[in-house]
């Protein structure tokens, strides 16, 4: 699933569209408050729901097609072979993800909803906090059940994260990604930099770029920047330099305020936009970040952070949006560096930040024990690998990563180096909110501003956003 971020209103439509979900949940009658999780446990007929937001030829088709086709049909022949009939309905959606939260949201609140239901990582904390879920020992009700499952064993903690909230599992993770940062071998041909470069700071990515800035036509360094790229912004800028700092934008329940970390990541955007390094004019269009890839293609850009996304989706030789014929041997790619070594969080001196989403379990559905073996062996190695279709991307276990990305050297440099070093954004409501304020910092300092005085302005809408001056961090 792709990060989902945003959140509006659905208003009527929403609610009108939720009679469409309602009543799918296995059981016709929920009991109010906990439930025993060995409800039907020898049941020999079972019935359970799949939601996502997804829908054949449509949004999400793959993976529509894979749960409805594949998946389903595989899970009902297994049971039958222990002597139980199993009938499993895919529920899918193809809404705004906006609309398609508030949907869910509202089911759930009815303790309606399907069985099992995919939801993208951010989305975790927010309905843990709301009630909607609980966590996996709870559902299940057997926690050496749970942590038991072999399959855990296969998914890094770091990735773990994407199901888990405050320190308990509610979901299992689905596919993830990773940023690091890609570079123009061509162009560092040039310039005299060294095709396996790996800055180890700040100061690396700075030299580098100042030497790219003595090519005519190119623009040495691409951060995002600014509130057009949206969310674009805070995970391929902002949020892997603040972690880069030793911070996250979340810590111990307060939202990250103006702070010398932010600071910190606000003077290296200012030393990058206000000294020719980057292109400040970019950050401000409304297709920057498709110009910035079109550029990078064109051999314009010399350094760029983004996700596997951009190797495996833009710069792709046959089918990217922004094709390089000879993308294998012209990018090169490189960890994204602390700020200085040790200095990233847990004392790293390499970082990056990650999204994705999980399958978690309705706390009321009828069958808690069947619905819990659907979800292993949804993410069983077997039903992963057939999820991809023959495609090579990085998914949640590090067996099939292994096996499916073996011929893809960056991929795999994503699964082996990225994934155990990696963070995650806060799956908490006031989030959305937060990033834009980053945004707004950025888009501060790209445009003139000092960065005491964007860090400022950032403090009060980050204390509006989380609803207190107690819930922020500060100097």
């Amino acid at each position: 699933m792709r990060s989902l971020t945003r959140l509006t209103t659905a208003g009527v439509l929403g609610a009108a569209a939720l009679a469409l979900l309602t009543g799918c949940l296995g059981s016709s009658d929920p009991a109010s408050g906990d439930q025993d999780a060995n409800r039907n446990s020898e049941a020999k007929k079972v019935e359970l729901t799949i939601g996502s937001n997804s829908v054949k030829g449509g949004k999400s088709s793959a993976g529509a097609t894979f749960l409805e086709d594949v998946l389903i049909p595989k899970f009902v022949a297994e049971q039958k072979g222990k002597g139980v009939d199993v009938t499993v309905k895919f529920q899918g959606d193809g809404s705004d993800d906006e609309v398609y939260k508030q949907k869910l949201s509202l089911d759930l609140s009815n303790k309606s909803g399907p069985d099992l239901f995919q939801i993208d990582g951010i989305w975790v904390g927010e309905f843990a906090q709301a009630g909607y879920i609980k966590p996996l020992t709870d559902t299940v009700g057997d926690t050496a059940k749970v942590d038991d499952w072999d399959g855990w064993k296969q998914i890094p903690e770091a990735v773990q994260q994407l199901g888990s909230f405050e320190g308990k599992r509610y979901g299992v993770p689905g596919g993830t990604d990773g940023r690091v940062l890609f570079f123009n071998k061509k162009l560092f041909q040039q310039a005299g930099l060294p095709a396996d470069w790996q800055p180890k700071s700040w100061d690396d990515i700075i030299t580098a770029g100042q030497a790219l800035k003595k090519l005519t036509g190119v623009t040495p360094i691409q951060i995002n920047a600014g509130t057009a790229m949206g969310e674009a912004t805070t995970m391929q800028g902002v949020l892997p330099l603040l972690v880069g700092t030793g911070a996250t934008v979340n810590t111990d329940g307060k939202w990250l305020g103006d702070t010398p970390q932010l600071r910190q990541v606000l003077d290296f955007y200012h030393q990058i936009y206000s000294t020719g390094l980057g292109d400040p004019v970019l950050q401000r269009e409304a297709k920057g970040r498709d110009k910035s890839f079109a550029e990078f293609a064109a051999n314009k850009v010399g350094i760029l952070l983004e996700s596997d996304y951009f190797w495996r989706s833009v710069v792709e030789p046959k089918a990217g949006v922004a094709k390089m014929a000879d993308r294998d041997s012209a990018v090169g790619y490189a960890l994204i560096p602390a700020s200085k070594p040790g200095g990233g969080v847990k004392g790293q001196d390499f970082v990056s930040m990650s999204g994705g989403g999980a399958t978690v379990i309705n706390p009321n559905t009828k069958f808690p024990q069947q619905a819990w073996e659907l979800l292993q062996f949804m993410n069983s190695a077997d039903m992963v690998k057939a999820s991809l279709d023959g495609a090579a991307k990085i998914t949640q276990r590090n067996d099939v990563n292994s096996e499916v990305l073996a011929g893809d050297p960056m991929l795999n440099f994503v699964a082996t180096k990225v994934l155990p070093i990696t963070q995650f954004r806060p799956g908490l409501a006031e989030y959305p909110k937060i990033s834009a304020a980053l945004q707004q910092a950025t888009a501060d300092v790209v445009g003139g501003k000092s960065t005491d005085a964007a860090g400022t302005s950032y403090q009060k809408a980050v204390e509006t956003a989380a609803g207190s001056k107690d819930k922020v961090t500060s100097n």
